[in-house]
């Protein structure tokens, strides 16, 4: 059985979560709570499983893989359908190109452990802590609509059937929530999300404090 090493809150996390339920993988969570006792995800047995110190990590047998999108890779080859990557090269490289705007530029600087060095090194407050979150979720965002309207309209970011784009993207704008970002300036990925948040994959995949073995 698949074991993925979790975080609720987690958008990385979150992206391998919706990926198992598109594809129907059965899978055990084991929480990783990244703030309990000043981190769990800092405990020796845990870097044995991801020296990185990082969620999530998946473990397929004595496999162990890290890294959002790497391991949706795997997991899109492991179970070939429903395919997270169109087959035209061109459309494939376009879904990663957008998916790697929000997990390597968008997600990285406003991860957790950016924000609690901002918050411990530099003493920023609160409230300077929400305004740099917003600025980069913002421009980044600014980039992703101006994708998305250039396309022809359909269901979800490439084209009427989930990919790897969408599976970035839906747990960015969780995010995005959580910080009080405004959304009115992004129709497009506001009703993409939307229409995933219709889907059941992305609502059993959904940030849940209380995690529950599927």
């Amino acid at each position: 059985m698949l074991t993925l090493y979790d975080y609720y809150r987690s958008s990385a996390a979150f992206r391998v979560r919706i990926a198992l339920h598109l594809k129907n993988l059965t899978y055990q969570k084991i929480p990783v709570h990244l703030t309990n006792h000043g981190g769990e995800q800092h405990s020796e047995n845990y870097q044995k499983i991801n020296p990185q110190e990082l969620v999530p990590a998946l473990k397929n047998g004595s496999q162990i893989l890290t890294q959002s999108l790497a391991i949706i890779e795997y997991l899109n080859e492991l179970q070939p359908t429903p395919p997270l990557l169109p087959d035209d090269l061109y459309e494939k490289a376009l879904v990663r190109a957008f998916a790697l705007s929000i997990a390597a530029d968008i997600h990285p600087l406003n991860n957790l452990r950016v924000l609690n060095y901002l918050k411990n090194e530099f003493a920023i407050s609160d409230e300077q802590k929400t305004k740099w979150y917003q600025h980069w979720i913002t421009l980044g965002f600014h980039a992703l609509e101006k994708q998305i309207a250039q396309r022809k309209k359909s269901d979800f970011c490439f084209s009427n059937e989930p990919s790897l784009a969408d599976i970035c993207l839906v747990p960015q704008l969780f995010n995005a929530r959580r910080f009080e970002c405004d959304l009115t300036p992004f129709p497009n990925l506001t009703r993409i999300d939307s229409n995933c948040q219709q889907l059941s994959p992305f609502l059993l995949a959904w940030p849940k404090e209380e995690t529950i073995v599927t």
